[in-house]
């Protein structure tokens, strides 16, 4: 589905089936360097169970088009811009890693237009070390690689993938690679310099799920129950064995998570 969105042409898949704005809509939101297609199982499952769907491509990202937007919050600002243009609204937002953060943002300071948020791996603060940053802007090969690397547990390391003959690293190291270049370091520094994440959180009114996974290097779970409290209505699912790419290593374990939380 393709959408304008501050006059710019955004792309939004819908799982499969029509976006019908008077369903409850549930809007995934990816990580930095990723695309929609991160979401492909949870977003076709909620799209066949009564839901609409808007798995997005963030300005700059995959197929939509416009400038790369440099802060968490201008990207907060862009999702309700996103839920104006396609009719909606209240939705549920999930995203991951620096979706959760703008998930969250967005949440803070429009609650009127957020039903429910779910943050996959998510960390508040959300810091990036000065070699990945450096690495981003100046050697990108190398930052994917980190991320890569840091992205995935065992099941990844070993090539784990639940669809038979894809190796799950390779994927995600083909889907960064196509991004445009300057995309992986605008993203993580826009994270590194996030720094209302824990105020954004005492704001956020709305019920909220930290789906965690328990091997995750890039975004830490020890933090996530620091977090939980903060808020007003949170509870945490960790998904024992994965890392920070939960949606490639544990697809049905994010799932089940999701369904409990988002149509409970």
């Amino acid at each position: 589905m393709e959408l304008t969105v501050n006059n710019a042409k955004t792309y939004a898949y819908t799982g499969g089936k029509p976006f019908n704005p008077a369903l409850p809509t549930v809007v995934f939101i990816h990580g930095a360097e990723n695309d929609h297609s991160v979401w492909a199982l949870q977003s076709r499952w909620f799209a066949h169970h009564g839901c609409s769907v808007l798995a997005v491509d963030l300005p700059g990202h995959g197929r939509s088009e416009g400038p790369l937007l440099a802060s968490v919050e201008a990207q907060a600002d862009w999702i309700v811009a996103l839920l104006d243009a396609a009719g909606v609204q209240s939705a549920a937002l999930v995203g991951h890693s620096m979706g959760s953060l703008i998930s969250l943002e967005t949440a803070s300071r429009f609650p009127e237009r957020v039903s429910k948020i779910a943050l996959v791996g998510s960390a508040v603060p959300m810091p990036v070390s000065d070699a990945l940053l450096a690495a981003a802007r100046e050697a990108r090969p190398k930052a994917e690689g980190m991320v890569n690397i840091w992205s995935h547990g065992a099941r990844g390391a070993i090539g784990g993938n639940t669809v038979p003959g894809m190796w799950m690293m390779g994927s995600s190291m083909r889907l960064m690679e196509r991004a445009a270049p300057g995309v992986l370091f605008n993203d993580l520094n826009a994270c590194n310099a996030y720094q209302r994440g824990m105020e954004a959180a005492a704001a956020a009114q709305c019920p909220a799920l930290l789906v965690v996974g328990s091997r995750d290097m890039m975004t830490s779970p020890r933090g996530a129950p620091k977090l939980a409290a903060a808020m007003k209505d949170a509870r945490i699912a960790s998904i024992e064995g994965s890392g920070h790419a939960l949606m490639a290593e544990y697809p049905d374990a994010v799932l089940d998570a999701l369904r409990g939380f988002i149509q409970g």
